[in-house]
């Protein structure tokens, strides 16, 4: 059986604690010894689904938590970001690429399309007035893997 290691972090909605969060996720995944790459990928989707918790979620709001909680099983990285925001009534039409409910804060309605292209699998939760979760894993092909499948095809072993 694998072994799996879980980290979890609660904060505030405060615009500021997006920065916050993304380098969590990033030093937490950094025991899975991931690319530049896709440190940069996890860090884009992290910021993305927090950021559409403060701007969407808690839009107006000074107060509300989000929760992001981290699990590796062996060499993945699963990402959950959950807001008790107002929630999202039509998850399809919100993942449309430049579909937005802020267009007066100028928002480009491209979150869910960054946070797909760079995880391997996004999936999204949401109840109108209860609150969403964003769901994302990433395989990680850590730098060690790569620098031995590169040993071997240029036959240096």
């Amino acid at each position: 059986m694998a072994d799996i290691q879980r980290m979890s972090i609660e904060f505030g909605c405060e615009p500021d604690n997006e920065s916050f969060a993304r380098v969590a996720v990033a030093a937490y995944a950094a025991r899975l010894n991931p690319t530049l790459e896709e440190i940069s990928d996890i860090k884009t989707a992290v910021s993305e689904a927090v950021t559409n918790s403060i701007i969407h979620g808690y839009y107006g709001r000074t107060e509300g938590k989000i929760i992001i909680e981290c699990e590796i099983k062996e060499d993945r990285l699963m990402v959950s970001v959950t807001d008790m925001g107002v929630g999202i009534e039509d998850i399809s039409k919100a993942m449309e690429p430049m579909y937005t409910t802020r267009p007066e804060l100028e928002r480009s309605g491209m979150g869910f399309v960054f946070m797909e292209a760079f995880m391997d699998e996004v999936t999204v939760e949401s109840t109108a007035g209860k609150g969403t979760t964003v769901k994302m894993s990433k395989k990680i092909t850590s730098d060690e893997q790569i620098n031995d499948d590169l040993s071997m095809a240029v036959g240096y072993n």
